[in-house]
């Protein structure tokens, strides 16, 4: 089919548009990594740099030498990974619970997880849970909270319930019990499921923030993103002073900044591509009833 002047115009028009908008929206993340990569001199020469003449790693050196950066990794990655392998384990394992029709009370325990994305409890009564708990100033309280979430787990239970029951009645057949099915059957099943859900803990976990301001007072336990507020907001802190050079040269707090900002961002963006087709297929499962 051929297309009029008006629909030539019009698809024109939307492709300077977004081109515009993709421009715009791709600013920040390309200055941010070239100041990141720009070195002292030419930064504190220039001020303002979008294409530098030399690039420079020390940056990046300066505050993977800091113990407060290094620290701040670690917890940031063991939230990542501890918490999100038990906010899958327990929201796989609570789906698959819901979507079994023999349960008694199942009704109730879905309209239960049906109230918890409707209705939250607020700030004042999660701060004094975990207080109560003991949890106050401990990297659990960054997990506990937030270990699953009611609409997750409706998520995949409705993957769960897209799949036949007569392959778990021959399995309950062959032997084995509710566990064995859910361990041998269902979850090998799951994991475009799983990876699905898992990247969006993952993503909740490495981006821990306002939890943390709530509930960790000691500067060693501070995840990336607090420490790296810190280093924006307040640049007369350890990680966003400068460092003497030597020949009366500081290393400016700009690049440091923005350096620390790219590692923090970095293992997202490289996860991600890698994730991309069974998050893509893990969204959309079970969405559909045949």
């Amino acid at each position: 089919m051929k297309s009029s002047l008006t629909d030539r115009i019009f698809i024109s028009f939307c492709i300077a548009f977004l081109s515009i908008v993709g421009i715009l929206t791709l600013f920040p993340l390309y200055y941010v990594f070239t100041v990141s990569f720009t070195s002292p001199e030419e930064y504190t020469s220039k001020g303002f740099v979008l294409f530098p003449e030399t690039w420079s790693l020390i940056s990046y050196r300066y505050i993977f030498s800091t113990r407060a950066f290094v620290n701040a990794i670690g917890i940031s990655a063991f939230l990542a990974t501890v918490g999100t392998a038990i906010s899958v384990l327990l929201t796989s394992s609570f789906a698959y619970t819901l979507s079994r029709k023999r349960l008694k009370g199942r009704r109730v325990l879905m309209l239960l997880v049906l109230l918890t994305t409707l209705f939250q409890a607020g700030i004042i009564p999660d701060y004094l849970l975990v207080r109560e708990l003991g949890l106050m100033n401990s990297l659990w309280a960054l997990i506990f909270p937030v270990m699953t979430s009611g609409w997750y787990v409706l998520l995949m239970k409705g993957f769960y319930d897209s799949i036949p029951e007569a392959l778990q009645e021959a399995a309950t057949i062959d032997g084995c019990n509710e566990i064995g099915v859910w361990l041998r059957i269902v979850l090998p099943l799951s994991v475009p499921s799983m990876v699905a859900i898992g990247l969006f803990f993952a993503v909740g976990y490495w981006n821990t923030f306002f939890h943390a301001m709530l509930y960790i007072n000691d500067h060693l336990k501070w995840p990336l993103q607090i420490l790296l507020r810190n280093m924006i907001v307040d640049s007369s802190t350890s990680m966003g002073g400068s460092m003497s050079l030597g020949n009366d040269l500081q290393l400016p707090a700009e690049t440091i900044k923005m350096a620390a900002v790219v590692v923090a961002t970095a293992p997202i963006v490289m996860v991600y591509p890698f994730l991309q087709k069974h998050f893509a297929k893990g969204a959309m499962i079970g969405s559909v009833k045949e």
